[in-house]
């Protein structure tokens, strides 16, 4: 039985397979790009999400105040920002203090905090109502004004899909912040509204 000898590629097939992979992969990317963008966008949201609900839970839990805070970031020289995704939430202004480990004892009293640059480098937000959220020991907002109400979240490349739906190019996200200090995200592109991604 005679063996029929190997045979590899040629030198002009292999240019062709390299061309193809080529061309697949730049109609891929940019679809690949705007996928992690989104990603870093739902992510970031979902964590100030539950940066939102720890400090809302914590203020039950020990039936007394609890402060959400946006600070620029995490050392001892952090200043409250309505820019950065950075956050703690303890039971005092963590405000010149944010290098602190979390205690129950050292002022600010932190119970946790949280990097910007911790999965969510790239994504940038703009706050209405303030940069902070006091809860109350009955886990509603105080009165007292200055609460965050609305966290957009979306990046510094590209345009959101509902400021631009023609060339829009990332899903940019809203976190809302009722009244009574509950939080939720929704899809400014949503405009049906009767879909619980609508932005009321």
């Amino acid at each position: 039985m005679l063996r029929s000898p190997n045979r590899g590629f040629t030198l002009i097939e292999l240019m062709i397979g390299i061309g193809v992979i080529g061309i697949l992969l730049g109609l891929a990317l940019p679809a690949f790009d705007r996928f992690l963008q989104n990603t870093k966008i739902r992510n970031a949201a979902e964590l100030t999400i539950s940066g939102l609900n720890l400090a809302r839970a914590e203020a039950l839990r020990r039936n007394s105040i609890v402060r959400f805070q946006l600070v620029s970031d995490l050392t001892a020289s952090c200043t409250a920002s309505g820019s950065s995704l950075s956050w703690v939430v303890s039971l005092s202004d963590p405000v010149g203090a944010c290098n602190v480990a979390p205690s129950d004892t050292t002022a600010p009293r932190i119970i946790q905090k949280r990097s910007a640059l911790d999965g969510t480098a790239g994504v940038v937000i703009a706050t209405a109502g303030g940069n902070s959220i006091v809860y109350t020991g009955l886990g509603r907002a105080t009165t007292a004004g200055g609460n965050i109400t609305q966290i957009d979240l979306s990046t510094a490349s590209g345009t959101c899909e509902h400021l631009d739906t023609v060339n829009g190019t990332r899903r940019c996200l809203r976190v809302l912040i009722s009244t009574g200090g509950q939080a939720r995200m929704c899809d400014p592109r949503v405009v049906d509204n009767t879909d619980p991604r609508y932005c009321i």
